[in-house]
């Protein structure tokens, strides 16, 4: 790329009908490259997915602690409250060091707790990332979600997205990764996220949405980006 657009090879911008500084790697790069010999690939045996949407980070976080069972299982936190965490497993969850943790919480499985995370008494987080400096209060449930740093919610309230998981009886599944909107216009139900920041009231129920940075929700909400 250049401060006039991308190139190819020091050819002009392709001609993809769209704004010069649009490009499409795999047609307009790849493409044109691979019978240059020029392009080379590493062949992958372990697992692997793509990121593309928030949802599939969910489904790459199972993963990653999968793999830190075989590899690295001293980082996983051990089941039915063991190793100091206090309280219930089930695997696997990853518990930063610094994390507080009620130890009548029930966390997993496929829990990933950030640093600093403070986890009150009674609450179930399940299939779900919550990161750095987040509070989850008294009784809250959390599933298949992603909760953003610094972030708060409430009491008794319940913040829950769909599973976008592949086909597990198809042996080369891969994540569909839908658009946010269907051809409809609807939010296509996913993982519910809350940016950086985000307060939930208690009580309220957050089900299918994508929450931005700073928004402080006195209401329950479903099917909705709230900007």
């Amino acid at each position: 790329m250049n401060g006039n657009g991308p190139t190819v090879n020091g050819n002009s911008p392709p001609g993809n009908d769209r704004d010069v500084g649009y490009i499409q790697l795999e047609q307009e790069i790849l493409q044109p490259l691979s019978g240059s010999g020029r392009v080379f690939a590493m062949p992958v045996t372990s697992w692997w997915s793509q990121l593309k949407t928030a949802g599939a980070a969910i489904y790459a976080n199972r993963h990653y602690l999968q793999l830190y069972r075989r590899k690295h299982p001293e980082r996983l936190a051990k089941p039915s409250g063991g190793g100091g965490d206090g309280c219930t497993i089930i695997p696997d969850v990853h518990i930063n060091s610094t994390a507080s943790v009620h130890h009548t919480a029930v966390l997993g499985p496929n829990v990933s707790i950030g640093p600093g995370v403070v986890v009150g008494a009674g609450v179930r987080i399940k299939e779900s990332i919550v990161l750095a400096n987040a509070i989850i209060e008294e009784r809250s449930l959390v599933l298949h979600s992603i909760i953003g740093k610094n972030s708060r919610i409430g009491k008794w309230a319940r913040v829950e997205g769909t599973a976008t998981d592949p086909d597990p009886n198809k042996p080369f599944a891969k994540m569909d990764n839908l658009p946010l909107f269907s051809t409809e216009g609807k939010l296509n139900p996913s993982i519910t996220i809350l940016g950086c920041s985000v307060s939930v009231s208690a009580e309220t129920v957050l089900l299918n949405s994508v929450v931005l940075p700073n928004k402080e929700l006195s209401r329950s909400i479903k099917n909705e980006i709230i900007l």
